[in-house]
């Protein structure tokens, strides 16, 4: 009699916490920005806006310097990875080719509206510290910031409706892994996942690239100048 096989499930990290801290960060700071923006509370609008900058600053660099799955040439593919990934021919671990889409769009909106926000101001009771450069460039930045805040609305609700379609249609649990850092991975699973290793010299890498972050945007905080 043949012994039906016992399929072995394991779990192999495959988001460092860098990364995790990342983006449950940028998390808190987009909705702590859009409610003190709906309140009123200017000052701490600003102060997350700058938060949110050197976030996104730090996973720009994390993109080249951080671990596997979090560098851009793991997961930007071009059109026919896209397609194979449509076609189900082939198990990602990381970001999918569409979910790698949808980091660059949301990356390079909330970079918008952040750097826009920068020149933005009402003149008297709080402005960016970029907003005395010009009328110009202030008047257009001011229309370009107010403009993209549906689209990042959209956007983001976008993004969770494809999370939770994942995880109750697909069952595919996109969520635990950004807390854990860990996906499940069975013995079934044609293509093996790589382990990421949080080692010593990753958490150098960190501190440089995080340090880089927090210069830029406190001289950018500074108006440009010190």
């Amino acid at each position: 009699m043949l012994t039906p096989s016992v399929t072995e499930v394991r779990r192999v990290r495959i988001w460092d916490l860098p990364l995790r801290l990342f983006h449950w960060s940028l998390v808190a700071c987009v909705i702590g920005a859009f409610i003190t923006v709906k309140t009123g509370n200017m000052e701490w609008h600003m102060r997350l806006g700058l938060w949110t900058l050197c976030l996104i600053i730090f996973r720009i660099i994390w993109g080249f310097s951080g671990t596997y799955y979090a560098r851009f040439t793991q997961f930007i593919k071009g059109p026919g990875a896209i397609i194979d990934y449509l076609k189900g021919s082939k198990k990602s671990f990381g970001h999918n080719p569409l979910g790698a889409l949808s980091v660059l769009a949301l990356l390079g909106l909330f970079g918008l509206q952040v750097v826009s926000g920068l020149f933005t101001g009402d003149g008297y009771l709080y402005q960016g510290p970029l907003y005395s450069i010009g009328r110009s460039v202030r008047d257009t930045m001011g229309s370009i910031h107010h403009a993209t805040e549906p689209l990042m609305i959209l956007l983001v609700v976008l993004h969770v409706a494809a999370v939770l379609f994942y995880k109750f249609v697909k069952k595919d649990d996109l969520i635990t892994p950004m807390i854990t850092g860990k996906a499940k991975l069975s013995n079934d699973v044609p293509t093996a996942a790589v382990q990421v290793e949080q080692s010593i010299g990753m958490w150098i890498r960190f501190m440089i690239s995080f340090g880089i972050a927090v210069l830029i945007t406190y001289y950018i905080s500074k108006g440009l100048s010190f």
